[in-house]
């Protein structure tokens, strides 16, 4: 299950891990103009970690998602 959110500044997409347990913590995805953030709660260390993508390394991610095991370039 998943949300989107529109907010002022930002687009949140929330994911929501569903089905047999062990569940993984909601994973917050918040995008900008300018970049990407991913953030998840860890509950061993009590905090949420934080990743910080540019929006062409997200653009990089969402095409590896579908090509098989090599090193690719993105052409503009």
């Amino acid at each position: 299950m998943f949300s989107i959110e529109h907010d002022f500044d930002a687009t949140v997409v929330t994911l929501v891990d569903e089905g047999d347990a062990p569940l993984q913590e909601d994973v917050i995805v918040n995008s900008f103009e300018e970049c990407i953030t991913v953030e998840q709660y860890d509950p061993r260390t009590d905090s949420v970690q934080k990743v910080t993508m540019s929006i062409s390394q997200m653009h990089d991610l969402a095409a590896a998602l579908s090509l098989p095991e090599g090193v690719y370039s993105r052409k503009p």
